[in-house]
């Protein structure tokens, strides 16, 4: 039998040079005597490498059992394990792990109609059985609380593993927060653009959204810091594109989905909806009146090789639903029947994208 001592086993493991920097394992204290266990022919060693993760640590363990079999004995049977004197940083802890599906509601500008798409979309998902939120991002401008009729709302805390969330609204089957449930409804939102980010990150983070099919984002109108705040916090699935028929909107929605399809954010788009695209007055379903221009948004679609996902007509009763706090979605009319089909055409663009594409990545922007 072989007789092994301390001084022998760290003689042959100078013989192994750590890559990084040429000195050997026993000089830069990666074999520490310490950590050296002696049980002849068994030799056990703890290799403790500065940081992890170390590219180097298995070839460097696997060198020195190479050096115990070759420079003492092959009868040494040695046992190498790797720790590591700074454990790697532990993974930032995921935003809304509950939730299957982020979808942005974006528009190029302002009056198109989005928050009115944004949330008869939620409902209309609601009424197919998913479980569904709707964020406002739209700070200065906050819509959902009126459209929903929650102005008046108390925003209540729940606890959860020691933290203290907002609890979301619930209406029509929807969880909804809105910083407009924050503040008085009757004065402006006076923010510079950092407030607005912090303030929609919390929204976001601190609130208990719990699970989700979809979490809808009604974004502002344009694009803005906030945008930017909401591609570099979240993960968005696909963003959805509303649009008017009228040229002006149009050119402004080219921006819009320019925005999400450059290369430094990446987020699929999952469709375009021609919203106003024609006006029907109620007593006459059949008539159709293109006031804002004719199938404009079709023709971007096509142009873009986007998905038209549907076109909304303008009906006096979407505009007086909202103002009453019920979406038309929530009825069965015409209109609503609208707010379904665009609801299903969602859910299959979003399969589609699940099927073809892998998830979308947080951004990460430099300002």
């Amino acid at each position: 039998m072989i007789t092994l001592y301390p001084n022998l086993i760290l003689d042959a493991l100078r013989n192994v040079r750590y890559p990084g920097n040429g000195r050997d394992i026993v000089d830069l204290g990666i074999a520490d005597p310490d950590n050296l266990r002696i049980n002849s022919p068994e030799v056990s060693l703890t290799l403790t490498f500065p940081k992890q993760p170390d590219p180097f640590a298995r070839s460097v363990a696997k060198a020195a059992e190479t050096a115990l079999k070759t420079y003492i004995s092959p009868e040494v049977e040695p046992k190498i394990e790797i720790a590591y004197a700074v454990a790697a940083p532990a993974a930032p802890e995921k935003l809304l792990p509950g939730v299957k599906n982020i979808i942005g509601v974006s528009s190029g500008k302002g009056g198109v109609g989005k928050s009115t798409v944004a949330a008869n979309l939620a409902v209309a998902l609601a009424r197919e059985g998913y479980k569904v939120g709707l964020l406002d991002a739209d700070i200065f401008g906050p819509s959902v609380p009126k459209m929903f009729g929650i102005e008046d709302e108390p925003v209540y805390l729940t606890e959860r593993d020691g933290k203290q969330l907002i609890m979301p609204v619930e209406r029509y089957g929807v969880k909804l927060l809105s910083i407009g449930l924050m503040v008085d409804k009757n004065s402006a939102v006076l923010w510079r653009g950092g407030m607005a980010s912090n303030a929609l990150k919390q929204l976001i983070g601190e609130a208990d959204w719990g699970e989700l099919d979809y979490f809808l984002i009604d974004m502002p109108p344009g694009t803005s810091d906030i945008h930017l705040t909401l591609v570099q916090t979240l993960p968005i699935t696909g963003a959805v594109i509303v649009s008017t028929p009228q040229e002006v909107a149009l050119a402004d929605a080219r921006k819009g989905i320019s925005m999400f399809t450059g290369d430094k954010v990446g987020v699929p788009i999952l469709g375009l909806v021609e919203n106003m695209a024609w006006f029907t007055p109620e007593q006459h379903p059949d008539e159709r009146y293109y006031i804002f221009g004719r199938e404009g948004g079709v023709k971007l679609a096509k142009e873009l090789g986007v998905k038209l996902l549907a076109q909304i007509p303008l009906v006096g009763t979407i505009c007086e639903q909202a103002d009453c706090g019920e979406p038309i979605a929530a009825r069965d009319t015409v209109a609503g029947h609208a707010f379904i089909h665009l609801a299903h055409e969602v859910i299959d663009a979003v399969d589609k994208r699940n099927s073809q594409l892998p998830p979308t990545n947080v951004v990460g922007l430099k300002h």
